[in-house]
């Protein structure tokens, strides 16, 4: 119960507060992150992170497979083949609109 009031009560502080910023403020925060996001160093520190993730989850889907691949159930074995099929198909630009600048 008293986990349940503490919530409530910080719901409620949190809802007063927000209400107090206003619209005006919202508006500040959103041009802000907007002009954050089309940053090139943002941008490419993105693709970066996202191309070193890619790489990352198709190495650990190869490690994976071919240390439990024999034991795993044939539905499994059948995704992770599909799942690998189709990283390795990928092209190197996404289709997020992004580019090395």
């Amino acid at each position: 119960m008293r986990y349940r009031l503490s919530f409530i009560t910080g719901l409620a502080v949190g809802y007063v507060i927000g209400a107090r910023a206003g619209r005006e403020r919202y508006e500040e925060l959103r041009a802000y992150a907007r002009r954050l996001s089309e940053n090139p160093a943002v941008r490419n520190t993105v693709e970066t992170a996202t191309h070193t993730g890619r790489q990352a989850a198709s190495k650990a889907a190869h490690t994976v497979a071919d240390r439990v691949g024999d034991r795993l159930p044939e539905s499994v074995s059948e995704k992770v083949r599909a799942f690998n099929g189709r990283t390795s198909s990928r092209p190197a630009d996404d289709d997020w609109g992004a580019t090395n600048t």
